[in-house]
């Protein structure tokens, strides 16, 4: 994988990209993750597809100095930059979004649905709004409470145990929980990407006309025992474009992207 930047604005975004393909292949990566995430693709995608893979805001090597907000704008702003810069002209793209970049990826359809070939996204956020990630970064109220407990956790974490006790937390959300809140930087890192990410909020309703609309493919991918993001928010996402979406089921957790998945992965890209 060649890496390199774009400039935009006062930011630098960075960016991979492999293969010299007509098709172009759009990737977006999970939280906390970067666009690394993605290179094990190469050895595997097939050589009509050139592939590039973005380091979101707040992550990976991507410099954002555009304050703690990344909205559709700016993310339609930077494609249009990578397309110029790479001379993509008229390709259309396939969309790959795992988890939070299925949330992106569901985004960049809704503005661009009719640059859109198929979308691939595997365990996707954005088909259901958590409220506690609502309460966090759409409410002032909440938002300050977020940046108050990122500094100070302890009264959440003997909410968490309190919770857990009694059986209202999985281990699953618990562990994850405490993953990401486990010290100050990791906690500063989660305030700023939740809050910088807040305008991602895909329509999915309009975005299910558009799919209609623009029969565009849409791949679903699961793991069957994710407790992070379920297998159901997909089953209900499809009723209405079923001829056009599909589910796919298959026997893991949340962490979906993965070289051991690739065989399902490359068939949901490719067929």
């Amino acid at each position: 994988m060649q890496t390199d930047f774009i400039s935009y604005r006062s930011s630098r975004v960075h960016y991979s990209r492999a293969g010299a393909g007509q098709k172009v292949l759009l990737c977006f990566h999970g939280y906390g993750e970067s666009e690394q995430t993605f290179h094990f693709l190469e050895k595997y995608i097939s050589a009509e597809y050139t592939l590039f893979a973005i380091d979101l805001p707040f992550h990976g090597q991507t410099q954002w100095q555009e304050g703690l907000r990344f909205a559709a704008a700016d993310l339609l702003a930077i494609i249009e930059s990578l397309c110029l810069k790479h001379t993509l002209g008229m390709n259309r793209f396939t969309l790959l979004g795992y988890s939070m970049g299925g949330r992106v990826a569901l985004q960049l359809l809704q503005v661009i649905p009719a640059k859109i070939e198929k979308a691939v996204l595997l365990a996707p956020d954005g088909l259901k709004v958590n409220f506690w990630y609502w309460l966090a970064t759409q409410t002032y109220i909440g938002n300050r409470l977020f940046s108050f407990t990122m500094k100070h956790p302890a009264w959440f974490f003997s909410l968490l145990q309190a919770g857990s006790r009694l059986k209202l937390i999985n281990q699953s959300v618990l562990k994850f929980t405490r993953y990401y809140i486990h010290d100050i930087s990791v906690r500063r890192l989660l305030y700023e990407r939740w809050t910088g990410m807040r305008t991602i909020k895909p329509d999915l309703a309009s975005i299910k006309k558009l799919i209609r609309a623009h029969r565009i493919p849409v791949r679903l991918l699961y793991g069957r025992y994710d407790r992070i993001i379920r297998h159901q928010r997909g089953e209900k996402f499809r009723r209405g474009i079923e001829s056009f979406c599909t589910l796919h089921i298959i026997q893991t957790g949340h962490q979906v992207l993965q070289e051991k998945h690739v065989n399902q992965i490359i068939q949901l890209i490719q067929s």
